[in-house]
């Protein structure tokens, strides 16, 4: 990497949420940053308040993530100066506007360094349902007693087992590369991905409905999107092989939850949700009793440790920005319709 070039340094500021940014930003990675750029002291959370109008006035970086404000029309009126934008986060739909793309705001994201520990949940997860872990133990602790191993059906286990991925996103690409080690045979359902494409991902497309018939897993990867909204529809779930498992970590609007509650309460098909529709479900959702589905407080993408991977990138980002050499995970305005 270049090294930033001597000069006055860039003057930026972090706009999030405090609790975010006193979370995912440490203080090793505050001080990086504070060593790349003139950094204001305060975090903005609200950018309408005068006190956060006077920073805008002069900065020329935005330091994004979870929490930050839409950077509107308003915004960009009171921060003349901003020429860039790099997200701690993945999705930037929730905070960069239309009027960012128009001032030539450049932006950055941490989305492919997000789409990590999502994967590696993802992955996690086919192993596990594969090899039914979760209904063995649970059946373990009632008898108190190992079954006999050696009845154990031809359906249990990840030897040849068929996982069919929805969406080539980030996401899917890298739950893809973590699979290339197994036995396992990979289906990719992607409009937006070619023969040949597919012939280098080392996975065998196929069309959306053969996705859901013929997988024993299904993992849904792609954003939620006013096409996709549904996309995952009763007809598919039903098309479905006996007991076999859907893995949503993508949006809970994406599938049809009525259908997969039906699907999972009847016994027909497994589920492992990372997301639902609404997040938190309520109280009295079929889903929460069912023993065929396994729900998680959307915690496969960054936690806990893993905030330093995200705030790596953003210091990375930033130093390449200050440098001259150009974002490493630029966000294009064209590539919105493709991306979270």
């Amino acid at each position: 990497m270049t090294e930033p070039t001597p000069g006055p340094r860039p003057r930026a500021a972090l706009a999030m949420s405090p609790d975010v940014a006193a979370a995912v930003l440490d203080p090793e990675s505050r001080a990086a940053l504070d060593a790349l750029c003139d950094l204001a002291p305060t975090v903005l959370e609200d950018l309408t308040t005068p006190a956060a109008r006077a920073v805008l006035a002069d900065r020329e970086l935005l330091i994004t993530g979870w929490g930050c404000p839409p950077l509107d029309d308003d915004v960009l009126l009171a921060a003349p100066r901003l020429r860039a934008v790099v997200h701690t986060a993945g999705s930037v739909r929730g905070h960069v506007t239309d009027a960012c793309w128009d001032r030539g705001v450049e932006v950055s994201s941490a989305a492919a360094a997000n789409a990590l520990p999502v994967a590696e949940y993802t992955l996690a997860m086919i192993l596990l349902t594969g090899k039914q872990v979760l209904e063995s133990a649970r059946a373990y602790r009632a008898a108190r007693t190992r079954a006999d191993w050696l009845r154990t059906p031809r359906t249990v286990g990840n030897h040849r087992r068929t996982v069919g991925i929805l969406s080539a996103s980030l996401i899917g690409r890298r739950v893809i590369e973590l699979l290339r080690p197994h036995d396992i045979d990979v289906l990719l359902h992607d409009p937006y991905v070619d023969e040949a494409e597919a012939a280098r991902l080392g996975v065998r497309p196929v069309g959306l409905a053969e996705l859901f018939r013929l997988g024993d897993t299904v993992s849904v990867h792609t954003p939620l999107l006013p096409e996709t909204r549904g996309l995952v529809s009763r007809e598919l779930v039903d098309s479905m092989r006996p007991g076999a498992v859907l893995i949503n970590t993508a949006r809970g609007a994406v599938l049809d939850q009525d259908a997969l509650t039906d699907a999972a309460l009847a016994g027909r098909v497994r589920a492992v949700l990372d997301v639902t529709d609404p997040e938190v479900l309520p109280p009295d959702h079929p889903l929460w009793d069912c023993e065929h589905v396994l729900i998680t407080p959307h915690l496969a993408g960054s936690q806990g440790n893993e905030w330093r991977r995200l705030a790596d990138t953003a210091v990375s980002e930033v130093a390449r920005w200050v440098s001259g050499e150009g974002f490493l995970h630029p966000v294009r305005r064209e590539r919105l319709a493709f991306l979270a």
